[in-house]
């Protein structure tokens, strides 16, 4: 069966102070993290000012580390911020490009908190995304994004998030927290679309050596104009990562990484589609570790 490749770029969550070291065992990946201009590892790496730009380069930087003996990827998929730096991965956008616009994307979203003080994102599992969505509803908040027919994240008001949880809790749901304080992919995010779309339409997009996922519509974009509407969309709209997941498999994939940090997309891949062999470089102690199992996967040796 012949390989094909899908690149998986995280969101927020699963960064760390440690997130670049095995990316700078390469010294092209090390000579590019040196050269862009980075939020310090050691501040605050969970708000979106430090966080987006840190998660970008990150993945763009592991690709670097990774490319030279990687079968050339025949999807590139990103989940939130992700998606942007899955254009980076993509070849459409420059790391530097890249960088500066998820500082834009960071600081617009941020002031949308003055339109809307106080938002929260809340995961949530174990209920039918339907009653899910009927009592958030009621708390005022809003399915972000969908990650299985029973689990989605959600966003909304802070200060009805306790409540909230109770309400689920009483339903037989488990609700788990996450560390950011903007309710990403809601209609609370819509003053940030029109400005963030503009940015993307002043940066220069080069030809996409890949397709790249669409996180709101699970259709494969290769071109700007699409790239502008899809990334500025997904800001305020719901993203179906389950429809994603299955659009990857549709589309053929037959091996898929994870750029890291983190490895819930890998998991969450493996677990949807079994047939799919999947790993994150985080589970890899070396880059000599994530070659040998591409390597074995795929029969594409360098």
């Amino acid at each position: 069966m012949r390989t094909r490749l899908l690149l998986l770029c995280p969101g927020q969550g699963s960064q760390h102070t440690a997130m670049f070291e095995l990316a700078r065992s390469d010294a092209r990946a090390a000579a590019l993290l040196e050269r862009l201009e980075l939020p310090p590892l050691t501040g605050d790496i969970y708000g979106n000012r430090n966080a987006q730009p840190l998660i970008v380069a990150a993945a763009l930087a592991m690709w670097e580390a990774v490319r030279p003996f990687a079968p050339a990827p025949a999807l590139v998929a990103g989940y939130s911020i992700g998606e942007l730096s899955a254009y980076g991965v993509a070849g459409a956008l420059t790391p530097d490009d890249a960088i500066a616009l998820a500082a834009t994307r960071a600081r617009l979203m941020d002031a949308c908190l003055d339109t809307h003080p106080g938002q929260a994102l809340l995961a949530i599992a174990g209920l039918p995304l339907a009653r899910i969505g009927a009592l958030v509803a009621d708390r005022q908040y809003f399915i972000a994004i969908e990650t299985a027919e029973d689990s989605c994240i959600a966003g909304g008001p802070a200060a009805a998030l306790v409540s909230l949880e109770q309400t689920l809790a009483a339903a037989g749901a488990r609700c788990t927290r996450l560390p950011v304080q903007v309710a990403s992919h809601t209609p609370y995010m819509a003053p940030a679309v029109a400005p963030f779309a503009a940015a993307l339409h002043a940066t220069p997009f080069a030809p996409m050596q890949a397709p790249v996922l669409a996180g709101v519509d699970a259709v494969a974009v290769r071109g700007k104009a699409p790239a502008v509407e899809q990334l500025s969309r997904q800001l305020a709209e719901t993203i179906h990562w389950q429809s994603c997941m299955d659009a990857c498999a549709e589309a053929g994939i037959t091996l898929a990484l994870e750029l890291g940090p983190g490895s819930a997309l890998s998991r969450m891949l493996q677990a949807r589609h079994p047939h799919i062999a999947c790993r994150s470089v985080a589970d890899f102690r070396s880059l000599a570790g994530v070659r040998a199992w591409l390597e074995r996967e795929s029969g594409h040796t360098t």
